[in-house]
């Protein structure tokens, strides 16, 4: 049965406490057709099972040209111009996609993230030693914005005299909506950004460094090598995928923790036990609430609901990570949750190639914070947290705390 929810997804509002919404969906209507803002409607899928079949399916593909007699787009207007940018692995399918991430995985290794560590200990320690103690503090600005910006773009090889435009761009990049007028406002950032990293895939050609950008221009499997378009649309990922979804990992844990106090204090006492935290937030409150769209090829039929071909399709992450046939009381945070087969970094092919890279960063981020402060609490209510607009991704854009001592 087909239904068609008039509720904004992509609300501020919504993306205050969307758990509500999807534990109905779960119940009622577990695949479920909803109207976005731009006029056009989008498939649900909410109930965990479902959402990791879904993810593994090959008959919901992430290009839409890859979907038999289909005339349309994407789900957003793109400018020409920046049409190489959808040309990503994230967009792609086999074998596509299976050529890009290959070449991709050569060049981000484990020993790459590994050699982080200490960068990423060293930025959080410059940040948390520039913060005054009782005085209001907005931890997104001040901390988890910078930690992740500064990292991606020293791993990209950015110049530390460039960074500044960089960051300016990437967070005009990065409030691009579905709306058309947004991409229109964002044309001249990304105009900037794909000129100035033209500019570093070439150079990095006449002269490698040791940075990923050089790693990735260099790298080669059978033969093949990423084109110039396929370049910078690795790093235009790397930017929205590295940068926005880890800012949100590290302010959306550190709301859950400000708000759950007692357990904040165990796991300062238990500073050890950060990873298996942090997989706990990653489920209670990620910062995807769905996986980016994917197109039926054909019919798909779920239960007693059928998908038409051509229909844009969203695994919705969050509600599978509040799934009550999964997880045992899943609306309560319990940060020694184990066994966590949580999907906050998605599943199957398309898994975040990020993942290892993102969770470091919230285990440092949120180990040090709380390490490094005395008497940390929200400086704001409730009610007073703004959160983005958007569908994909939830964050807050703010979030103000104060703290009686720095250690």
């Amino acid at each position: 049965m087909l239904t068609d929810r008039r509720v904004d997804i992509t609300s501020a509002r919504f993306k205050a406490d969307p758990f509500p919404f999807y534990e109905s969906l779960r119940r009622e209507h577990p695949v479920c057709s909803v109207a976005l803002p731009n006029g056009t409607s989008a498939w649900l899928i909410s109930r965990y099972d479902d959402v990791v079949a879904a993810l593994k399916d090959p008959r919901l593909v992430k290009n839409r040209r890859n979907v038999p007699g289909s005339k349309k787009g994407g789900i957003a207007w793109t400018p020409k111009m920046f049409e190489p940018l959808t040309h990503n692995m994230l967009d792609s399918d086999p074998p596509d996609h299976t050529r890009l991430r290959t070449l991709v995985h050569k060049a981000f290794t484990p020993r790459v993230v590994e050699r982080m560590h200490e960068r990423i200990e060293a930025v959080a320690n410059e940040l948390l030693d520039a913060m005054t103690p009782n005085q209001r503090v907005d931890l997104i600005e001040r901390y988890a914005l910078p930690i992740p910006t500064t990292i991606i773009a020293e791993l990209i090889g950015v110049p530390v005299n460039d960074r500044h435009r960089f960051h300016r761009w990437s967070s005009a990049i990065v409030s691009i909506t579905l709306s058309a007028w947004s991409t229109v406002r964002a044309i001249p950032p990304l105009r900037a950004f794909l000129r100035y990293i033209r500019s570093q895939v070439d150079a990095r050609r006449r002269k490698p460094q040791d940075d990923f950008l050089s790693a990735l221009v260099a790298v080669e499997e059978s033969g093949e090598r990423l084109s110039t378009d396929e370049l910078v649309a690795m790093v235009f990922l790397l930017l929205i995928a590295g940068h926005e979804t880890t800012v949100n990992l590290i302010g959306n844990s550190m709301l859950t923790l400000l708000q759950y106090p007692h357990q904040m204090a165990q796991l300062r006492d238990a500073p050890a036990g950060v990873e298996t935290a942090v997989e706990e937030l990653l489920r209670y409150a990620g910062p995807l609430d769905m996986a980016t769209e994917r197109f039926a090829r054909e019919d798909i039929t779920l239960g007693d609901v059928t998908i038409p071909r051509d229909a844009v399709v969203y695994a919705v992450l969050a509600s599978a990570n509040r799934d009550e046939r999964q997880f045992n009381e899943p609306n309560t945070l319990d940060l020694a949750r184990q066994p966590n087969r949580h999907v906050a970094f998605g599943h199957g092919i398309h898994f975040c190639l990020g993942a290892p890279l993102a969770r470091l960063e919230g285990q440092i981020a949120i180990r040090m914070l709380l390490q490094r402060t005395e008497g940390l609490r929200l400086a704001a209510r409730d009610d007073a947290i703004r959160w983005r607009k958007g569908l994909v991704l939830r964050g807050v854009t703010g979030l103000a705390v104060s703290f009686d001592r720095r250690l």
